[in-house]
Parts: structure tokens; sequence; C-alpha cells
């Protein structure tokens, strides 16, 4: 089994456009592919997680990601690392396209993205970490079994707070989460080494 760095999309991994498929719209976030292509290196697989209610709400169709998620492979591709995976969920209660306005397990907070892409890329979710802008990431991933980041650039605007959304650590930049993430795992593999 992998680990595994699963990565919110908008706000996160790309700066948040509202409801936006345009790939022509699509950029990385600031030291993103430096802090990527450390973390690859490190062995960890790469996976998008993300809410996209929009499909629910209409505002465009499901088949539109598929483009989105072309675009974001190429981006990453051009800075040397792969994505191992993109795991989106459509739905929102309060849709209008009755296929997809429904309660369901993938919407974060809750962990189903994360659960189905460790099933379907034989991933770790004990050694993985989750990184996004707010603090329903951070609840999916620790509901899954992660350690997870906060990326913490003003996505987060009502701060609920909740057993399960505290972070394992904060960053405000792509250097700060690629640094927790390593250091993290640098300080288990000492502990590890000086256990009898």
């Amino acid at each position: 089994m992998r680990r595994a760095v699963f990565l919110d999309k908008d706000g996160t991994l790309i700066p948040d456009v509202p409801y936006n498929v345009d790939p022509a719209l699509i950029r990385l976030s600031p030291g993103v592919g430096k802090a990527l292509r450390a973390l690859h290196g490190a062995g960890f697989a790469l996976v998008v997680v993300t809410n996209q209610s929009g499909v629910a709400r209409g505002l465009f169709p499901a088949s539109a990601l598929e483009g989105v998620e072309a675009r974001l492979r190429e981006l990453l591709a051009a800075e040397g690392v792969p994505l191992a995976g993109f795991y989106a969920c459509p739905h929102h209660p309060g849709g209008a396209v009755a296929e997809y306005a429904r309660d369901c397990d993938c919407r974060k907070p809750r962990p189903g993205l994360l659960r189905r892409a460790a099933a379907e890329l034989d991933l770790d979710l004990g050694a993985s970490w989750m990184v996004g802008d707010i603090l329903n990431d951070v609840e999916a991933g620790r509901r899954a079994g992660c350690r997870t980041v906060l990326l913490d650039t003003g996505g987060e605007t009502q701060w609920v707070p909740g057993p399960e959304r505290t972070p394992h650590a904060h960053a405000s930049t792509w250097p700060e989460v690629a640094t927790a993430i390593l250091t993290a795992q640098e300080e288990g593999r000492a502990d590890a080494l000086r256990t009898p």
C-alpha cells in the first residue's frame, strides 16, 4: 500500500474561481509545483478530492469535469508531477438536478472520496495526509484516518469548531505544507528507528 497526499482543488491546488470548469482559467496556486515535486519524490501519491456541487446545481454537466481533470494533469505534468487520481463529488442535497440532488457519503466533510480513492488506488489512509483550505477538508481527512494540513489562505470564513476539525498542521504557503508533511515523516522515521 502507498501513502498519499489528498489535495482539495479550489482554493488549495488552484485559486478559487467559483463553479469554474473552463480549462483556460485554471492555473496552479503559487508554490504548488515545487511542493508537490518534493512530496512525490518522498513517495507520496497525489490525489485530488473535490466537491463539485455545480453539477447538482445545474451550472455545468458532470462531463465538464473531464476537461478540468485533463487541465490539472497537464499543468502538473509540466511541473514534473504525476497525478495518481482525481475524485469529485457532484452531489448537493439542495441541488436542482434530480440525479445529483441528494445527501451522499462523498461530499466533504464526509470521507467517502478519500475512502474510495484508497480502495481503488491501494492507499494507506493511516500513512496519508489531507491538504485543504477549509475545515471541511480537515474533517474529511480526519474521518478517513489521515493526518491533515490546513492551508490557511482565507478560504475558511466560518471556523465552526468540532472534534474532527482541528488540523494536525497549519500552513499559509505551499512550501510550508510540504515542510510540515516531510518533517512529520522524518520525525516518524526517526521514532521508528529508536523503538527497541
